[in-house]
């Protein structure tokens, strides 16, 4: 009876981990519902390096992760961005990041050679090793937060260095919803009040920010900063 049991047992264990999900895949359900993969798990195809046609050499992947490696030659990096612009959506994906490392998820990004830069144009959803990374003193530039303009310790609960961490953005009719580990980090219009005083009270009321978050359409970037960043899981969803 305790060996039928033990192999039933170790069955059913079986049979849950076969039907687990694999990384970097859609189920029958989220094609359905119009999930589409942003990361292949295998290719860059879909990503280019901002305001260049390939992906630097930076920007690799390995073991089904696109990952930023910053061992590898300076000529290499900066910012990718998706080849689409997306408007109203619901982007799920992973993150880990290495001791001390940073990074961030921009979006809404308007690529032209008018902007030098992502965050010229596009808010940001922080990646951060919370304990080690050297931006860690302001509280709104924590994991998770809507970087330099709201969040707290209170809801930046990113999980320890070297685990997966789940994002979700969901943007729509430039409404934003950020959650971090099922956590909501951001609830926010885009353009109301609100937003506009958060933007006067962060670094994006300086000169160079003067097209700062004014379009709620168009391209995300996984951003080049200190440290390695890996990133699995990528998928959106049009609303």
């Amino acid at each position: 009876m305790k060996k039928t049991l033990a192999v039933l047992v170790a069955s059913a264990l079986f049979g849950s981990t076969a039907m687990a999900q694999a990384p970097n895949t859609l189920s029958k359900k989220e094609k359905k519902e119009g999930w589409k993969l942003l990361f292949d798990g295998k290719t860059t195809k879909g990503w280019h390096t901002y305001l260049r046609d390939t992906v630097g050499a930076k920007w690799q992947v390995k073991d089904g992760a696109l990952v930023f490696d910053p061992t590898q030659p300076k000529s290499g990096g900066g910012d990718i961005v998706t080849n689409d612009e997306y408007e109203n959506y619901e982007l799920n994906l992973e993150w880990k990041i290495s001791k001390g490392g940073n990074s961030g998820i921009i979006f809404d990004i308007q690529e032209d050679p008018a902007y030098r830069a992502t965050y010229l144009t596009g808010p940001e959803m922080q990646v951060l090793d919370n304990i080690d990374a050297d931006d860690n003193k302001k509280e709104n530039h924590l994991a998770g937060c809507l970087y330099d303009m709201a969040g707290d310790a209170t809801v930046s609960k990113p999980k320890p260095v070297g685990e997966w961490n789940q994002v979700k953005i969901i943007q729509d009719k430039g409404h934003l919803t950020f959650w971090l580990n099922g956590i909501k980090t951001f609830e926010g219009q885009i353009g109301s009040e609100e937003w506009n005083n958060m933007v006067e009270n962060s670094k994006f009321k300086n000169k160079g920010f003067e097209h700062f978050a004014k379009v709620a359409k168009g391209k995300i970037a996984l951003q080049e900063h200190p440290g390695s960043s890996q990133w699995r899981n990528i998928k959106i969803r049009q609303l």
